[in-house]
């Protein structure tokens, strides 16, 4: 038997004018309600349905909460909880390229442990879809707006089915039946009948049930303002409200009826100030405890304490146990979490070609103007000026063609709060599958970009050189990749996100060292400089440019002339003017007069090796798949204040 005490409130602070209010949203609700049963909580919009549900399911934070929640008289702590219960939120948050059964079978592999076989999860899984009435959509794909699916009343099944797999001992539910219509909302209540009589206690918000949805609950609680208006079962309304003289006609929904009459008094002066305090006292009559006689699980049982309950629950499989009697957190270790969620995510990403696609034609498409408009670069001082230009266009290229996957995780968001918030998996594994999923893509991306534009520009270095610049393009594409990935784990909107990504690979690129040199950058802006992303790819291409051998001459006699109104002399004026210059010195046309190493130096490109640039880039991507990590953990509390 679970129960909430009377004392439990709800209050919510709201900032007023100087200082803070606070208002109650819950007050002395209390009740009780069996496995066996469904009990539902009724009221008008603002009554404090779903506020109750959450507060009861542990989704509230405790210091905005007074009272107890038991379970066969014993207190429930926030994390036993979690792993005994299971919440099913009002929208529908599914993956909507995986068909109904792999939906099933993936939750079946986070909640059920990995000691139980796979053939047993899916016979699990086929019951479940029986019991769904889900048959003939087992193979159908859940489907959103751009590509159709199951319906409506499915996809709900579907809903409550992820969160059931492991049969929990209690199921919470805010309106199931919100949006569906009304043939559709009775198989979700009948559903959750079946699931009730199984041994299960299922405890749900509902906005207006239909008659034949009333006459399957088992429990009635209705919310006017945060305090009970009635409590009892569904036969017992009418000797309620006729004791209160107000009788139900005849062949009238009798929760219609009661749910217009507080609507009624809600707006009237007194308020249902004198409906409250009758419930009150009609509750301590023994009459009004009159049970439904349909949920045969729950009667004539002797009394269990809430360890026996669970050891119980264990012995009948209907737990995920570590020990044999007590209740592991997470039902799997760390490595499987990894690699379902993994199989999940390319599962995903193989049904939405479409996204890599564009992303590739975007990467292909880029480099391709960037190969014929640098084609064959020579090796004057406007070859170097315009290599300058290719290699800072083309590592932030790598940052801004990553935005792509900003919302992924932002549309994934909440799918993901639904499922930690009862402990599916760890975040750890979450981040960890998100890495491994988003990285095979970024090698053929990176492949497209450097082998049409690497030999097209004409860059220095042979095989050799090909290979590195291969390799700093992945690891500049790898540290986008996981710079987009923190954002989305910051922002809230796909524009915000696009916004910030731009802005700040345009910052990254300023302090790059590619407009301003590091030794013309102010003191107080140098902090920026070895943050910048840019700064280690561009300077790692750099010196695998002009590094790699470093006597290449890129400037020659009168080579110093060019882009000056020198260079339109001719050729033996410029050659006077050089040696008049160089007073004493054996130069000549063919004289080198800058190296690679010259202009390594003078691009002050000297602090790291094209090894230690690489290296570094790569870390940060480790670094910021780190913070997508702790934003993980200290933005999904999945709990309200």
């Amino acid at each position: 038997m679970w129960s909430f005490s009377r004392s439990r409130d709800v209050e919510a602070a709201h900032s007023h004018g100087e200082g803070v209010r606070t208002r109650t949203l819950l007050d002395g609700v209390s009740g009780e309600a069996q496995d066996g049963e469904i009990m539902a909580v009724l009221g008008a919009s603002g009554a404090g349905k779903s506020t109750l549900i959450d507060a009861l399911a542990g989704r509230i934070q405790r210091d905005s909460l007074r009272g107890a929640v038991t379970l066969n008289g014993d207190a429930l702590d926030s994390r036993l909880l979690r792993i005994i219960s299971a919440y099913v939120m009002q929208d529908d948050l599914l993956h909507p390229m995986l068909t109904v059964a792999e939906t099933l079978m993936y939750s079946a592999e986070f909640r059920l442990p990995r000691s139980l076989s796979t053939s047993k999860k899916r016979s699990r899984v086929q019951a479940l879809i029986e019991q769904l009435g889900l048959g003939a959509a087992a193979n159908t794909i859940i489907g959103d707006e751009g590509s159709r699916g199951v319906s409506g009343g499915e996809r709900r099944r579907v809903s409550i089915g992820i969160d059931i797999i492991h049969d929990p001992i209690i199921l919470f539910l805010d309106e199931p039946t919100s949006g569906l219509d009304s043939t559709s909302a009775f198989m979700v209540v009948k559903v959750l009948q079946r699931i009730a009589r199984s041994g299960s206690i299922v405890i749900m918000s509902v906005h207006q049930p239909s008659y034949r949805i009333l006459g399957l609950l088992d429990r009635l609680m209705f919310l006017s303002r945060g305090r009970t208006s009635y409590y009892g079962p569904p036969a017992a309304l009418p000797r309620f409200f006729s004791e209160l003289g107000q009788p139900i006609p005849d062949g009238e929904n009798p929760a219609e009826f009661a749910l217009d009459h507080i609507r009624e008094l809600e707006g009237s002066l007194a308020g249902t100030e004198e409906l409250v305090e009758f419930n009150k006292v009609w509750q301590e009559k023994p009459l009004s405890r009159t049970r439904v006689p349909a949920a045969p699980a729950s009667t004539d049982k002797p009394w269990r304490s809430l360890k026996e309950t669970i050891s119980l629950s264990i012995a009948r499989g209907k737990m995920v146990s570590s020990t044999g009697t007590e209740v592991a957190t997470y039902a799997n270790p760390w490595w499987v979490e990894v690699w379902v969620l993994t199989r999940r995510g390319f599962t995903n990403t193989r049904r939405t070609p479409e996204r890599f696609r564009v992303r590739f034609g975007a990467v292909a498409l880029t480099a391709f103007i960037l190969a014929t408009l640098f084609w064959r670069l020579d090796n004057t001082p406007s070859g170097v000026k315009e290599r300058f230009s290719f290699f800072a266009i083309a590592m932030s290229t790598m940052f801004y063609t990553t935005a792509d996957t900003l919302p992924v995780f932002l549309i994934e968001r909440y799918i993901f709060f639904r499922e930690t918030a009862h402990n599916a998996y760890r975040r750890s594994s979450y981040t960890v599958s998100n890495a491994i999923v988003a990285f095979p893509p970024l090698i053929f991306l990176s492949l497209a970009f450097a082998a049409i534009t690497f030999f097209a520009v004409g860059l220095a270095g042979g095989a050799e050189g090909f290979l590195f610049f291969l390799l700093i393009v992945l690891a500049s594409f790898w540290a986008g990749s996981g710079f987009v990935t923190f954002l989305s784990g910051v922002v809230s909107h796909v524009i915000i996100g696009y916004t910030v990504v731009v802005a700040g690979v345009s910052y990254f690129l300023l302090f790059s060292g590619f407009f301003v040199t590091r030794d013309r950058i102010p003191d107080y802006w140098m902090w920026f400089h070895y943050l910048s992303l840019l700064k280690y790819p561009y300077e790692a291409v750099m010196h695998n440019e002009f590094g790699t051998d470093p006597s290449k001459c890129f400037m020659r006699g009168v080579h110093m002339f060019d882009g000056t109104p020198m260079a339109k002399l001719p050729m033996e004026t410029q050659l006077n003017v050089l040696n008049t210059m160089l007073a004493g010195a054996d130069f000549n046309s063919t004289s080198c007069i800058t190296t690679g190493a010259d202009i390594l130096a003078k691009q002050a490109v000297d602090q790291l090796s094209k090894w230690g640039c690489l290296w570094v880039t790569v870390a940060w991507g480790f670094l910021f798949r780190v913070f997508f990590y702790l934003t993980l953990v200290l933005g999904s509390k999945n709990k309200r204040s």
